[in-house]
């Protein structure tokens, strides 16, 4: 019997127990294969007592419309980083990549699917170096990998953020307000660009493109007359100034390496009030509302889609890979190219395009 291991890391995403599902029943198919799943990504297999799941068609079974993973997900600690407490009461962190590659061929698995995004893609790839049978499958809210035309979770995050738009609409129509609505996405701006498209913002402020707050106050003025009128600002958590501030700090979480970003929506109603802003201005941020609950009829059939081929790469012994979309084809790209260059927004982006068209202002 051959057994393959699903590992889930990194941020929570919508879709991600459809990939789980879609991988055990396509194993489900060969007589001589089974699924299991490491807890807590890697760490599951770096526990003591190791901390792995049978995923056989019962444990799966209706599970493709929940949110989150059954497998539980983790963005600390890790095979290269395992963080590791001092007799002082400090912590430092050792590399045990190699002890959990060991013990991996110990427990007779003879692949490994990790469904992530770009940071856990990374340590796929340098365990693929190290001699693991390793096969990606790409999950990102952000939708921030080149590889692939689109990740899983990301249009279900823009459905929540354009729903949010479309209250905030209202309100600010009826309150004469300026209303600033601050969505994630880290150092790419798709699901602001996105959901202010979709919901009809009149500003959009990116990662990619610095804003000027008098660009901004323009555009904000333009929508009042008497002092009477409204504006939807929408913002993404990595946006940032001309001057070049971002809003994020560092976490005393153990084994936490991201930067935590969240507040640029309060440091634009500041810079605004400073800048004159005489109108009343409200700041929602939208937070982890994006990454939970039940993903869309989309993210659950383009995760279906990336399970089945995961586990056919494995079949195919086509290991140090990554599911991709290549519309309308459902291939693969090596990791090494799935992790060299990150899916930023663009001038020139179509999408960018459109906005520019629509009226939409990005404080340039």
């Amino acid at each position: 019997m051959k057994r393959v291991m699903i590992v889930t890391g990194g941020g929570d995403c919508p879709g991600l127990n459809a990939v789980i599902r879609a991988v055990v029943n396509r194993a489900s198919q060969e007589k001589d294969w089974e699924v299991v799943g490491s807890i807590e990504a890697f760490n599951g297999i770096l526990r003591e007592p190791t901390e792995i799941v049978v995923l056989d068609e019962a444990a799966v079974r209706g599970i493709h419309y929940q949110g989150g993973t059954i497998l539980q997900t983790t963005n600390k600690g890790g095979p290269f980083e395992w963080p590791v407490k001092q007799k002082d009461g400090s912590w430092t962190t050792v590399d045990r990549s190699d002890e959990m590659i060991r013990k991996i061929g110990y427990l007779g698995i003879d692949a490994v699917i990790n469904i992530d995004g770009d940071g856990s893609q990374r340590i796929s790839q340098a365990l693929y170096e190290k001699g693991l049978n390793i096969v990606g499958v790409p999950k990102t809210i952000d939708n921030d990998l080149s590889a692939t035309d689109s990740t899983f979770g990301f249009q279900t995050a823009v459905q929540i953020a354009t729903e949010a738009v479309d209250k905030l609409v209202t309100t600010a129509a009826s309150h004469n307000r300026v209303q600033i609505l601050e969505v994630m996405g880290r150092d790419a701006g798709w699901i602001a660009l996105n959901a202010a498209v979709a919901g009809g913002a009149e500003i959009c402020l990116l990662p990619e493109f610095p804003y000027n707050i008098n660009n901004v106050m323009e555009k904000i003025e333009s929508r009042f007359r008497k002092g009477r009128g409204f504006i939807n600002i929408v913002i993404s958590e990595g946006a940032r100034n001309v001057n070049g501030d971002c809003v994020a700090r560092e976490s005393n979480e153990v084994g936490y390496r991201n930067r935590m970003l969240s507040g640029v929506g309060f440091q634009l109603e500041k810079e605004l009030i400073s800048a004159g802003c005489e109108h009343s201005i409200r700041t929602t941020v939208l937070g982890h509302l994006q990454r939970g609950g039940v993903p869309i009829a989309y993210d659950r059939v383009l995760a279906s889609q990336f399970g089945v081929k995961a586990f056919e790469l494995v079949l195919e012994e086509k290991f140090g890979t990554m599911v991709s979309y290549r519309h309308p084809n459902i291939t693969y790209v090596t990791l090494q190219e799935a992790i060299s260059t990150p899916n930023l927004v663009t001038y020139d982006t179509a999408l960018m395009k459109t906005a520019r068209g629509l009226g939409i202002c990005f404080g340039m």
